[in-house]
């Protein structure tokens, strides 16, 4: 008899909306001359700037092979407004799914959230601060299919 309780039939399972990070969505931080660096990763390491200023890494979840997944990296210019309040180099922007339960979430646990939901063609972001004075980006992306 075959053990068939490790296999996902994918039409019946039902969607996890649990609130909650999926992966990393980017790397950013500070530099003091943002479009040289970008020059010298191009250069040296061979990443491709995009109509962001940043480079995109694709991936695919394993669990949603069909959905085609990116993470930014991205120079900014050292002090650059976006990284307020932070006084820190560097934040990092997780993938999250649920970003409305999230939110709730974090509030209910007294999180700082910093701004609104805001809506794009390509996902949702909010901004919180950890307890280290971390500004974090959340991104509850549209992702592209094949």
């Amino acid at each position: 008899m075959k053990d068939n309780k490790n296999q996902t039939d994918n039409s019946t399972s039902p969607v996890d909306t649990t609130p909650k990070v999926t992966g990393i969505g980017g790397i950013f931080f500070y530099s003091e001359n943002s479009q040289v660096t970008k020059e010298w990763y191009t250069k040296n390491l061979g990443l491709e700037i995009n109509e962001w200023g940043s480079s995109s890494f694709e991936s695919r979840d394993i669990n949603k092979p069909d959905e085609i997944n990116s993470l930014q990296w991205s120079p900014f210019k050292k002090g650059d407004e976006y990284f307020s309040p932070s006084k820190k180099e560097f934040m990092i922007n997780y993938r999250v799914q649920n970003i409305e339960g999230l939110v709730n979430k974090l509030k209910e646990n007294g999180v700082t959230i910093l701004d609104s939901i805001a809506t794009y063609d390509y996902g949702k972001f909010v901004h919180i601060m950890d307890t280290e004075g971390n500004k974090i980006e959340l991104w509850e992306p549209v992702d592209r299919k094949e």
